[in-house]
């Protein structure tokens, strides 16, 4: 998807917002059938970061990140750069764009970063965060750098990889205690899925999405 493309969609805040792939949803196998995994609401609330940035051939690219293999909770996993909301952040948008910095180097003035809406909250059952997903467009490449004590990599990924017609790969095994059946995005050598999968879902559906058909505020 052109990067154009994707501001003149995004420029377009949809009200309501379309849904993600139901094939992302994960279920938990008890007794060879699947049953679906209830989401506990979330005690604290966290922001993520989903910067749209013009990439090679004028492509909209996003920013996700490996979590190091020593993470208790979220070990070896690909996320959205982001974290903890603390009580001096202005703003849920404060918050993502201030973690975005501290985790992976994005200066939101080096890149001309403009914040454009909020995807629906993720409930992180592992982690016991409320999730809000801040999505923003970047004018420029942003520079990236990673936090070693909390990046093992940053990743610069195509948007095409989630839209709508993006190929989604089902897996079942064991995670914390639970045989879960699960479908992820294959992009690059990594399995991305979860809440991270469900955010890139979503975008993807707005992405994809007529420009203009749905207009918001």
């Amino acid at each position: 998807m052109r990067f154009d493309e994707a501001v003149q969609r995004l420029e377009r805040w949809p009200d309501p917002l379309p849904g993600p792939p139901a094939a992302l949803q994960p279920f938990a196998i008890v007794d060879g059938s699947p049953v679906q995994v209830e989401r506990a609401g979330g005690t604290r609330d966290a922001a993520v970061l989903v910067v749209v940035f013009p990439g090679p051939d004028d492509e909209a690219w996003t920013v996700l990140m490996e979590r190091p293999a020593g993470d208790l909770r979220h070990a070896g996993e690909i996320s959205f750069p982001g974290g903890a909301v603390e009580p001096d952040d202005a703003s849920i948008a404060a918050a993502a764009i201030r973690e975005a910095r501290e985790e992976v180097g994005i200066d939101a003035e080096q890149c001309g970063l403009r914040v454009v809406g909020e995807l629906e909250p993720v409930e992180v059952r592992v982690s016991g965060f409320r999730l809000h997903p801040v999505v923003a467009i970047a004018d420029r490449r942003p520079f990236l750098e990673g936090d070693a004590r909390e990046v093992s990599a940053v990743l610069e990924v195509p948007m095409a990889a989630f839209l709508a017609d993006a190929p989604i790969e089902t897996f079942e095994e064991q995670r914390a205690g639970w045989r879960l059946r699960y479908g992820a995005y294959p992009v690059a050598g990594y399995r991305v899925w979860g809440a991270t999968a469900r955010v890139l879902g979503q975008l993807g559906a707005v992405l994809s999405d007529e420009p203009g058909a749905v207009a918001g505020p």
